[in-house]
């Protein structure tokens, strides 16, 4: 009786430590959008550096922005932005664009987030690129992407 009670307790120890583990493995970069009315469209960050498939949580925080209007978060391959932010820019003629959060169906997004309404917040969980590479990332609300814009460098 004491054998299985405590083979149970150390199941669950086990357990919950895999459980925080995982939790921690993962790393949480926030964006938020500039607060700079000379750099109204712009992330507080244009750069951040992680390792070759980390576990990474992008949140795009939508408070207190120069300038209020939807954000969000597309991670492209590398050399594709171009291409993508034409594709996003064709959808505002789409009537669900707004919807989709002006994000095209493409297999050269890796990861994106929903636009973060002015107030609010959106997030995406994702593991890192399996290459080493600068990876663009954006917003895709109509004419943002030409300046809120940054690069996910991904080291081996």
């Amino acid at each position: 009786m004491i054998r299985t009670a405590l083979l149970t307790a150390f199941a669950a120890f086990t357990l919950g430590s895999l459980h925080a583990q995982d939790a921690a493995a993962v790393t949480s970069i926030e964006l938020t959008p500039s607060k700079n009315p000379a750099t109204p469209l712009a992330y507080d960050k244009s750069e951040f550096t992680t390792k070759v498939g980390a576990k990474l949580k992008v949140t795009v925080s939508n408070v207190g922005a120069a300038l209020p209007q939807p954000h969000n978060f597309v991670l492209v391959k590398p050399g594709t932005d171009g291409k993508v932010v034409a594709a996003s820019m064709a959808m505002m003629t789409d009537v669900t664009g707004m919807a989709k959060s002006y994000v095209p169906t493409s297999t050269d997004i890796i990861a994106h987030t929903a636009f973060a309404q002015i107030g609010q917040s959106q997030s995406v969980e994702f593991a890192a690129p399996s290459e080493p590479g600068d990876y663009p990332f954006f917003c895709t609300f109509p004419g943002h992407a030409m300046l809120m814009k940054g690069v996910l460098k991904v080291t081996p």
